[in-house]
């Protein structure tokens, strides 16, 4: 039985969880949140049945809370400082989040109010976890927002990176159509850097820019065999997968078949992902491959739980050190463990080791400065401008997040260094502005 993204809360269920919440003086679930979402308020809420209160205080510090409900990191976040914890009777925080933004967009509670959009033009390019808070933020705060995205839909690696059963692409669908219904402005099947430069966008009236391009470009092992037509990059193959389950590509054009024997180099929470999606698919055999031990990988033991469950086979302290193919055709691998090294057959390897940014940008604008890794050089004031003037970056392209919520983190910071920036350089026109002009 496969775990799915959409199990949750009834009524009952939910309220009868939420009572159980302590309603700490002191709680150390909002301080194990990134965005410090007030958690025991909106909860109290929930426990008295006043659902459009409890969305209200969620809305207050979250523009994705239904993403957040299911994907978050809550066993090192939130639930994991929940003081009940150390029975293990910990509040579920994420279930009970989901159930809230369900319920409210189900019955269509929430109507926020909307500001003019005349406090300034903000460019947003990539519409992941980022570009989205960015863009609710800014819009509810009185800016006219538009969002590039080079997908044929937004959301970025919510849409095209996390598979359909943690996070069902309706729930996307309808969070981002909370973020159009704020006045956010969407062109898709757009590449900045290909269609339009940065010099481009400030040509056509924006006042800032905002860079949520996150890390598409894979990294890469240097392995014989590992340019085979049969290895592909973890986000790649997620990606082509959501394509297929949206309709955009055929079953054909998804890398793994039913049948296969495939192995996944890696073992962080995107490893968790493509095994589980493989397994998904109909492969005969999954197996993760990790240089370390279950102790020091990166997924959440939930994920690997998770995969253990549904079939997924792990080797640790191992490594693929070559990659055979019979008239092109990948057939094994060869694994070592500890010293040892053994031929398995194999049909598709799967590599989840990281990724990069792209230079797509960078290299067709002047003044982005970048470090030696290709990450977006910042700095803190105005907070998240890079070293052009005007042009901002923030979430994965500038090395700092690890999940959603933290890429939701840094782009709220970076919400208030745009706005800073904006309402400065108003005013100095304003200053600056002849009388004459102002008086007609």
């Amino acid at each position: 039985m496969f775990k799915d993204g959409n199990d949750g809360y009834t009524m009952l269920e939910a309220i009868k969880e939420a009572k159980r919440c302590l309603h700490c003086k002191v709680p150390l679930c909002k301080k194990g949140c990134p965005i410090s979402n007030d958690i025991p308020d909106w909860i109290h809420e929930l426990s008295m049945g006043n659902l459009g209160n409890a969305m209200a205080l969620i809305n207050a510090k979250s523009s994705l809370p239904a993403v957040c409900g299911r994907v978050c990191a809550h066993e090192r976040q939130c639930e994991g400082h929940c003081v009940l914890n150390k029975k293990g009777e910990h509040i579920h925080i994420g279930k009970l989040e989901q159930f809230i933004s369900d319920f409210d967009s189900n019955m269509g509670l929430t109507h926020e109010n909307i500001l003019p959009k005349n406090r300034g033009r903000v460019a947003v390019i990539g519409s992941g976890p980022a570009g989205l808070t960015v863009a609710g933020e800014l819009a509810r705060k009185g800016f006219a927002v538009e969002i590039f995205e080079m997908e044929p839909e937004p959301g970025g690696v919510l849409m095209f990176g996390i598979p359909e059963y943690r996070l069902p692409k309706d729930v996307v669908r309808r969070e981002i159509k909370k973020i159009e219904q704020l006045g956010v402005a969407f062109h898709c099947n757009t590449t900045v850097g290909h269609d339009y430069t940065i010099d481009d966008l400030f040509h056509h009236g924006f006042d800032a820019i905002f860079m949520a391009t996150g890390t598409g470009k894979p990294k890469r092992l240097d392995i014989p065999g590992g340019n085979l037509v049969g290895v592909r990059q973890a986000v790649y193959f997620l990606r082509r997968v959501s394509l297929y389950n949206s309709g955009y590509l055929n079953r054909d054009e998804v890398h793994v078949k039913e049948g296969h024997k495939v192995f996944v180099v890696g073992c962080g929470n995107t490893a968790m992902d493509a095994a589980r999606t493989a397994v998904r698919l109909g492969a005969a055999e999954v197996t993760v491959v990790y240089h370390r031990t279950v102790d020091e990988m990166s997924a959440l033991r939930a994920e690997y739980d998770d995969a253990v469950s549904e079939g997924v086979k792990f080797l640790w302290k191992s490594s693929i050190v070559e990659i055979h193919d019979k008239d092109g055709e990948l057939n094994e691998v060869v694994i070592e463990t500890e010293g040892e090294r053994v031929v398995l057959e194999a049909d598709k390897v799967i590599m989840a080791v990281g990724s990069k940014p792209a230079s797509r940008i960078v290299s067709t604008t002047h003044g982005i400065e970048v470090d030696n890794k290709g990450y977006v050089i910042t700095r803190d004031v105005p907070y998240g401008m890079t070293t052009r003037k005007g042009v901002f970056a923030g979430g994965d392209v500038t090395n700092r997040p690890a999940t959603v919520v933290h890429a939701m983190q840094d782009a709220q910071k970076v919400a208030e260094g745009i706005i800073q920036y904006v309402d400065a350089i108003k005013l100095l026109d304003a200053i600056e502005q002849p009388k004459d002009e102002k008086t007609n």
